[in-house]
């Protein structure tokens, strides 16, 4: 099948605005148009409610810049921020953005490295110098950025980090006791506080409360997604299921729900009719770990180009981000705050010790799945990750799952290699 031609669309005069530099980011732009083509427009039996996600991605640094440059205009925040922790329900309460800014590209990393060591997780490079290369439409659009402490290089580079824009942190504890809640507790007010000081309005118990019903609403439309590919044959492609679950951080929530579920309505259907994007003996994986920040989509291409597909992704790009509400039912600031901070203390990191949690989370997601092997991709120098990755091993030993261990970054010089244990471990599952 032969791909129709596919542009992120050029938006000079505004990236000029944003102080960017256009001539470099032009190149970045017609780059990214040439992989989407190859990698998601070359599928075949697409759903057809996938368009949406596509012109997502060719508006994605264009029409939703000017979504958020239009609510900045009204004095409401747009926050950035680099992890799942990050309580987004109290920028939307105050009806301001919040958008992801992890870097999931090889291409801002050199100028990272003028700056930061090069032995440091390529996710906190790439997201630096998307900054420091004036690169990103995001950086350039964001009030202030919220960082968090969930790994040595994060935490330090935040403090360089603030030198190119104002840049907050919060404290993530590294343990689940009583004490770290009241330390999580306060942070969570700490950063409400601070986006009130941004936009210059209180966030009322009315506000917070329909911001968690939005953000509820959209964690649901991707649960939804998450179960209904559980089913063989496969009614969506795992880059489609990892495309929607990047563009969740980026787009605006209520519209991204609908689509979402709207998309789900045609997978119901597919499921009804045994129609899939794969063959119902296609090796079906499951991806746990570190997350894959958009563009970052080589090891799926590589997976389900080999013939398999992916079924479900255990991390926070994943289902780590999703899979747990708010209780919708409180009145009060104070019960608010309290049970949104629960939420985010059952996120399974791996940064907390201990986190048997998540070995428990990762076996639970492999069975409700209908997985047939577990893949574990972690990022290179992800230190808590990378030792994590042993009671993963050690677990899926114990119940007799294929399993592959990876250690990756963006550039595609490992390619080849990756593709030969990828097929490797496919021909284990298959037999």
């Amino acid at each position: 099948m032969t791909a129709q031609p596919f542009e992120v669309k050029p938006y000079p005069e505004m990236w000029e605005s944003l102080d960017m530099d256009v001539p470099r980011f032009e190149k970045s732009r017609q780059m990214l148009g040439e992989v989407y083509t190859n990698m998601y427009l070359s599928q075949t039996n697409r759903p057809a409610k996938m368009q949406y996600f596509d012109d997502m991605v060719s508006e994605i640094f264009g029409g939703r810049i000017q979504e958020m440059l239009e609510v900045k205009k009204t004095g409401k925040p747009i926050v950035g921020t680099f992890c799942v922790y990050i309580p987004e329900e109290v920028v939307v309460a105050a009806g301001g953005v919040c958008v992801g800014l992890c870097g999931g590209s090889q291409g801002s990393v050199p100028d990272a490295e003028k700056i930061l060591p090069r032995n440091i997780c390529p996710m906190v490079k790439s997201a630096y110098g998307f900054k420091a290369g004036r690169i990103c439409p995001y950086f350039q659009t964001v009030d202030f950025v919220y960082g968090e402490t969930t790994c040595d290089a994060k935490k330090k580079t935040w403090e360089i980090l603030d030198r190119l824009v104002p840049t907050h942190v919060m404290e993530i504890p590294q343990m689940k006791n009583k004490r770290d809640k009241t330390l999580w507790l306060e942070e969570v007010h700490d950063f409400k506080a601070k986006v009130e000081d941004v936009c210059g309005e209180e966030i009322t118990t009315e506000k917070l409360a329909q911001a968690i019903r939005v953000i509820n609403n959209k964690r649901k439309a991707l649960q939804r997604l998450t179960a209904l590919r559980a089913h063989n044959p496969a009614p969506i492609s795992g880059k489609d299921a990892l495309l929607l679950e990047q563009i969740a951080f980026y787009d605006e929530p209520v519209r991204f729900a609908e689509k979402v579920n709207e998309l789900c309505d045609e997978l119901e259907e597919r499921v009804k009719n045994d129609d899939g994007v794969a063959d119902k003996s296609a090796p079906r994986v499951m991806v746990s770990g570190t997350p894959m920040a958009l563009p970052n989509w080589k090891v799926h291409n590589l997976i389900e180009t080999a013939g398999a597909v992916v079924v479900n992704e255990e991390s926070c790009i994943g289902t780590r981000y999703f899979k747990d509400l708010i209780d919708e039912n409180k009145s009060t600031m104070d019960e608010q705050l309290s049970v949104l901070t629960d939420r985010y203390m059952q996120i399974d990191c791996s940064c907390f010790t201990p986190n048997d949690d998540r070995v428990d989370q990762v076996l639970k997601e492999y069975r409700d799945s209908n997985a047939q092997g577990i893949l574990h991709y972690s990022l290179q120098f992800c230190h808590t990750y990378n030792i994590e990755e042993i009671k993963i091993r050690e677990a899926c030993e114990k119940e007799g799952i294929p399993y592959l261990s990876i250690e990756s970054d963006y550039s595609p010089e490992d390619v080849g290699q990756l593709q030969t244990r990828i097929e490797a471990f496919l021909e284990q599952i298959r037999e």
